[in-house]
């Protein structure tokens, strides 16, 4: 019994690995794409903002709300949920994303977003963000706050 606990564990351990560090490969690949799924919403996120080197070149699904924000002349766009801990501590967690010349949703909007996770030099310093591929509005919405 306590053979079969073992490998079960490390089963699941390599298991965690493999969706965390991915199989190589083309980065648009179906197979190849992390998905942040709204469970685990704020850990999968983290973890790459953490962990950037493992992630950067690789595309990045997840659903969240669409906003823009303007800031010194300059329109960003970000797809974020709230996340919400025990003491009200939580914020906005997901990723900037550049669109490029795809039209921007109104505020609040559901969307799921795939892009490519890059560096970007902000004149400030480099930050992570998402080169979107695809951008759609979603007709069902998830859980807009996820617990930490």
């Amino acid at each position: 019994m306590k053979k079969l606990s073992i490998y079960v564990k490390t089963v699941a351990l390599l298991v965690c690995l493999l969706f965390l560090v991915g199989c190589g490969g083309d980065a648009m690949d179906e197979d190849n794409i992390v998905l942040i799924t709204e469970r685990f919403f704020v850990q999968q996120t983290q973890e790459i903002w953490l962990n950037p080197q493992g992630y950067i070149g690789r595309a990045i699904r997840y659903q969240g709300m669409f906003f823009s924000q303007d800031w010194e002349g300059e329109t960003f766009h970000m797809v974020v949920r709230f996340a919400d801990d025990c003491c009200g501590g939580g914020g906005a967690i997901g990723f900037e994303v550049y669109i490029g010349d795809i039209e921007p949703f109104a505020d609040d909007t559901w969307v799921e977003v795939t892009g490519i996770l890059e560096f970007h030099d902000d004149g400030d310093g480099e930050i992570l963000r998402l080169n979107v591929v695809s951008l759609i509005e979603m007709e069902e919405r998830g859980a807009s706050t996820v617990q930490i």
